[in-house]
């Protein structure tokens, strides 16, 4: 399940771009979840765990990739942390559900992000509520932001 801590957290890494940077594996890259990500949010494709072919940018290394991809990444691959989420565009909302609907993830949030009109699961960890759809996720960290 997904679980989100609104607000300030005292533990969550802030900078994902510094973090990937320093820390992301090759593996990481070629992981079919992150070549799915990769294809959807930045519209590149992943050649190998060294190279990504951008329609923007040409041939770039995994340190060139969208701030909300290499938190994405993270999210995903890396379980000993809590990411701030809020790096990552509304585009990477759907992401994030999928990756809490196959394991349990805690992320960071400082704004209200938009997961759609549909319906979901998630668990704002300040509260420990339980949210189906946006209306229930504003009306509870909407106290909190």
């Amino acid at each position: 399940m997904l679980k989100i801590i609104f607000g300030n957290c005292e533990n969550a890494i802030y900078n994902t771009s510094v973090y990937f940077k320093n820390t992301y594996q090759d593996e990481w890259i070629t992981d079919k979840l992150s070549v799915e990500m990769i294809k959807d949010v930045d519209k590149s494709v992943v050649i190998g765990s060294h190279l990504i072919e951008s329609p923007v940018l040409g041939a770039i290394s995994p340190k060139e990739l969208s701030g909300g991809v290499k938190t994405l990444i993270l999210i995903h691959k890396d379980k000993s942390k809590i990411f701030n989420a809020s790096t990552c565009g509304d585009n990477c909302a759907k992401w994030l559900l999928k990756i809490g609907e196959m394991k349990d993830v805690v992320i960071n949030l400082r704004h209200i992000m938009d997961f759609g009109n549909g319906e979901f699961e998630m668990e704002v960890f300040n509260t420990h509520q339980i949210v189906r759809n946006m209306k229930e996720l504003i009306d509870v960290a909407g106290l909190m932001i």
